[in-house]
Order: C-alpha cells, then sequence, then structure tokens
C-alpha cells in the first residue's frame, strides 16, 4: 500500500477504498430494488386496470354531465324554446270550458228546479185549502133553498 503525500491523494485514495466496499454492497441493493420495483408493478397492474374502468363507466359520465350542466348554466345565450304543439293546451281549455258550462248549468238548473218545488208546493196548498173549504158545509141560501138534494 502506497501513502500519497498531498491531501487530495489522500481523500482520492479513501474514496477508492469506500467504492471497494461499497460496490457489493450496491450491486445487492440494486438487485433487491429491481426484484421489489417488479413486485410493486405486478400487484399495481390490475388495481390501476380496475381504477381505469371504474372511472370511465362510472365517474366520467357523472363528471362529463356535471360539466355540461355547469357550461349551460354559464352560457349567455339564451335558452330556446322547444316548440311544442298546443292541441294539448287547447283540450286543456276546452275541458276547464265545458266543466265551467256544466256547472252553471246544474246551477241554474238547481235553481229551477227550487223554483217548480216552491210554485208546486204552493199550488198543492191552494188546491188543499179549495178542496177543505168545499167540504165545510155550506150555509142556507138567502132565497130560501136549500144546498142539498131533495
Amino acid at each position: 500500500m502506497v501513502l500519497p503525500q498531498t491531501w487530495q491523494g489522500r481523500m482520492k485514495a479513501q474514496a477508492i477504498r469506500a467504492a471497494d466496499r461499497a460496490g457489493p454492497m450496491a450491486s445487492s441493493a440494486r438487485e433487491n430494488a429491481y426484484a421489489r420495483i417488479q413486485d410493486a408493478r405486478v400487484w399495481a397492474a390490475p388495481k390501476l386496470k380496475h381504477a381505469a374502468r371504474s372511472v370511465e363507466y362510472q365517474l366520467a359520465p357523472r363528471v362529463s354531465m356535471m360539466l355540461e350542466e355547469a357550461s349551460r348554466r354559464v352560457d349567455p345565450t339564451p335558452m330556446q324554446m322547444r316548440t311544442r304543439s298546443s292541441w294539448p293546451t287547447m283540450v286543456l281549455f276546452g275541458g276547464m270550458a265545458l266543466g265551467a258550462i256544466g256547472f252553471m248549468m246544474y246551477r241554474r238548473n238547481a235553481q229551477h228546479w227550487a223554483e217548480v218545488m216552491r210554485t208546486s208546493a204552493d199550488e198543492v196548498k191552494a188546491k188543499a185549502e179549495e178542496a177543505t173549504e168545499s167540504m165545510k158545509p155550506q150555509g142556507s141560501r138567502k132565497d130560501g133553498v136549500s144546498g142539498k138534494k131533495p
């Protein structure tokens, strides 16, 4: 073993000795790291594939719909109204009009029926009074003729 004379020479010699000792350890560490990385890749590949499918089929459509809704809300152009046929509205208003007419006719008929009942009750009352008066015994006449038949 040769002893160097300068400071730089001493440092170089120490580095060479350290490299000779650390060389086999570094080689072994590299092999172990490679094996660990391979194990991690074997474990992670199916997990990443499953995660990618989950994102593609579950998360991405939701995010897409959310972003589309946000763009619709932010868009300054007015929303275009869909042209709808007007027949359902006309049927609705026609039905409402028929219902109102039917209700008015019902009310009028109910009032008319009440009036007819009052009138007929008055007529029946009047006939009953006439009948009771006709049933009363008739008094003698002034001309001396009685109301009885001989």
